[in-house]
């Protein structure tokens, strides 16, 4: 076998094998490594360390491959892997620590920059990764000194509303007698089609109204389509602004004979997040009982801190809007149940047997996700394609295979499940001999996966889905992650 490098930075190198065989021209990897095809890169690595098993190189570049298609949990039992069999190999720690940054585990990924940089003390790159993971775990430090074991109080409860001023020089888009219209929802699309920013008062009464709402409905939302009616599921729109006006545009906009469910990851590595939230909980205030809001997994305080939404409010409003937000994003449903027959959610099915739609009725869902148990799945877990359950590729939660689907819907007598999370080339995927469905709505997700988007519309008559594709519209030149957190702006992921 000869290799050759995918990657340009020495940091971030992964090579790709060469088989003599001649089955695979090094031409055919030469192209490959321009196009970065991560999916390619973990096979070959795969098939040499099957040849292979104890060397540290393939799997520390397979690390990074899983990395860079956001296996999480894979690229960090391959890191891992890389230092038992290695421990001098110092590329492992820094495999290692970017896992653990991007699974929320700081003091794990802190101790392996720790170790880069006491054997490279000259390394700036490696440097400035630990000093910035170092800021966070003593933000986290700090933050948990001075929580209360007192009832958090709400932003809510600093808020003086009535006395916020709207400046004379403000001709932006304004709440009706405090109250979201649809003349206001089409004058604040334009305005943040146009780059322009809704004056605080509206953003804070849109906040508590939409807070207040979402924490009277159940954990598991049930409704009835009647036999002409029909409603729209769209999945992640990943702050994705643009392309989600041309849902509208293609689709109509949301109204009580043309009503939509966003199943999650409404925010984040889009950096249009906050225009995207705002006009789906504007909407949902103008049609509460025609527009529904499940919660993704990023949905939460740690994803937003890492991939940019909590920047981005930061950066157009303040940290007590931020704040807000993350009380409003707790009240999010979970889960939702179309004619008794239809169970949506964002991430997937349970790492255990036995759960029943009442289970979900009862989750307690006013906090952030736990590391396992219901929540934790219906948030992060994926679909797999062999029977069984297997670790999560994410690090988070588990896979699920079609028996696990198939006694999970036969128990609770339902036909199928739709849910998201996952990036899909066609915009969706049917999976699980037609009984898993995965809808996803970023299409050329973060500027460079080339996806198409898709959602699906589901009628009472029959619930057969019907899917509709479509491709990314230009936006303005703003990139994606602008807001992240400094170390994923660095090229860590």
């Amino acid at each position: 076998m000869c290799w050759i490098a995918l990657d340009d930075n020495p940091d971030d190198n992964i090579t790709l094998p060469q088989h003599s065989s001649g089955k695979m021209t090094l031409d055919q990897l030469a192209y490959q490594s321009t196009q970065k095809d991560y999916d390619n890169a973990i096979k070959y690595y795969t098939e040499a360390l099957e040849l292979n098993p104890a060397n540290a190189i393939y799997f520390s570049n397979r690390s990074l491959a899983y990395l860079r298609t956001e296996c999480y949990g894979y690229a960090l039992a391959d890191a891992t892997k890389c230092l038992e069999i290695d421990k001098n190999y110092i590329k492992g720690y820094y495999r290692r620590a970017t896992s653990n940054m991007a699974l929320g585990k700081f003091k794990a990924a802190l101790k392996d920059y720790e170790t880069v940089v006491r054997v490279r003390p000259n390394d700036k790159d490696a440097k400035m990764k630990y000093q910035e993971c170092n800021k966070i775990v003593k933000q986290k430090a700090f933050e948990r000194a001075i929580a209360s074991d007192e009832m958090k109080k709400s932003v809510v409860d600093s808020l003086d509303i009535e006395n916020m001023m709207i400046e004379d020089e403000y001709t932006g888009p304004k709440l009706e007698e405090g109250k979201v219209t649809m003349r206001f929802m089409k004058e604040m699309m334009e305005c943040f089609k146009d780059q322009k920013k809704l004056h605080r008062k509206c953003a804070y009464q849109i906040l508590i109204q939409v807070k207040e709402l979402l924490s009277k409905l159940p954990s598991l939302v049930e409704i009835t389509l009647k036999e002409t009616e029909k409603i729209t599921i769209c999945g992640d729109t990943h702050g994705q602004f643009y392309d989600l006006l041309n849902i509208f545009e293609l689709n109509g906009l949301p109204s009580e004979t043309n009503p939509y469910l966003f199943n999650g990851d409404f925010v984040d590595r889009g950096s249009f997040s906050l225009e995207v939230i705002l006009t789906l909980f504007g909407f949902k205030l103008l049609l509460p009982d025609s527009f529904y809001l499940l919660r993704g997994n990023h949905e939460t305080d740690n994803m937003n801190q890492m991939y940019g939404f909590e920047g981005e409010v930061k950066a157009k409003y303040t940290t007590q809007m931020f704040t807000l937000f993350s009380e409003v994003f707790q009240w999010l449903p979970l889960a939702q149940c179309i004619n008794g027959k239809v169970l949506v959610m964002h991430g997937g099915l349970f790492s255990e047997d036995g759960v029943m739609l009442d289970d979900l009725r009862k989750i307690d869902r006013n906090r952030q996700p736990p590391d396992s148990g219901p929540m934790c799945d219906l948030l992060w877990s994926d679909p797999q394609p062999q029977n069984g359950r297997s670790v999560s590729k994410r690090g988070v939660s588990c896979q699920f295979g079609p028996d696990v689907t198939e006694r999970f819907l036969d128990q609770n007598k339902l036909d199928y499940i739709v849910r998201s999370h996952e990036v899909k080339a066609e915009g969706y995927e049917v999976t699980h001999s037609g009984k898993c469905i995965t809808v996803f709505s970023a299409p050329n997700y973060c500027d460079q996966m080339a996806n198409k988007g898709a959602y699906i519309h589901l009628r009472g008559s029959d619930l057969k889905p019907e899917f509709h594709q479509f491709t990314a519209v230009p936006h303005p030149n703003v990139k994606p992650m602008a807001y992240a957190n400094s170390l994923m702006q660095m090229g860590m992921m």
